[in-house]
């Protein structure tokens, strides 16, 4: 049984309304999850709608509302549509969570021009739309918050990673322009997951990768989905009504590369 969205005190997201994108597995999932069961009703977006389906069924179980859009946040109609559904179906939106993103290591000897333009464009530019879009409907509600899934590897400095993590530094610095644009009504924060245990990250592990990981993570595991989930639920929650235009580390503890 759930707890009570009371039983969260000022972690309490009681009477708000979310957006979550990439909802459908791993970290998005689960920070829909965390988000209702503080007592938030959730819009839920990603491509695939089975897996929208099956998390929405979870939120209905713990008596809070869900609808589901499946959809490419790449593209404008999708994002025009989840806005306007979540309006028209849950009242209002005042809390997002750009997750929609992510792109594997890259050859810089191989990859071209356009290639890395996408890695750039698909981390970045879904977020800028949904946070532009978003902004005057949690205004209009009387103020909201904005989470974007970042990464460590905006950070760190590593071979292979230079699409990627151009793209995620990219995300970083525009949260940080973003939140002195909307300021004081929107707060807009980053998370920088570390190593989470997720179904993308699964098929690079072997037994000698995941023991190397483990060694060097201060914290002695893998990340969870929840361990983001939870960040998540504390940036949007008033307990962080005074922080807006940071990036929080959710890594273990480890300030260089593990992988």
């Amino acid at each position: 049984m759930p707890a009570s969205p009371s039983a969260y005190g000022p972690f309490s997201l009681a009477g708000q309304v979310a957006v979550v994108t990439g909802a459908g597995k791993g970290i998005g999932r689960a920070c829909a999850l965390m988000l209702a069961q503080a007592g938030a009703d959730i819009a839920l977006c990603a491509r695939t709608q089975a897996d929208l389906d099956a998390v929405a069924q979870e939120i209905r179980a713990m008596g809070r509302r869900a609808i589901t859009v499946a959809g490419d946040v790449s593209l404008e109609s999708t994002l025009d549509t989840l806005v306007a559904r979540t309006v028209a179906e849950l009242g209002k939106l005042t809390l997002l969570i750009n997750n929609a993103g992510g792109a594997g290591p890259n050859n810089p000897q191989k990859m071209g021009g356009e290639a890395f333009s996408a890695v750039l464009t698909w981390n970045v530019t879904p977020a800028y739309m949904l946070i532009q879009k978003a902004v005057p409907l949690m205004q209009a509600a009387g103020g909201g918050a904005v989470v974007n899934i970042s990464s460590v590897a905006a950070r760190y400095a590593q071979k292979r990673f230079s699409a990627y993590g151009a793209a995620k530094a990219a995300l970083n610095q525009m949260t940080r322009n973003l939140a002195h644009d909307f300021a004081p009504t929107v707060r807009i924060n980053a998370i920088e997951p570390g190593t989470i245990l997720t179904e993308a990250l699964a098929p690079y592990l072997n037994a000698e990768r995941t023991e190397r990981m483990l060694s060097n993570t201060p914290m002695g595991r893998m990340g969870q989905p929840e361990d983001i989930a939870g960040a998540a639920v504390f940036l949007l929650s008033p307990a962080a009504s005074w922080i807006t235009g940071k990036i929080l580390g959710v890594d273990g503890g480890v300030e260089a590369p593990n992988f």
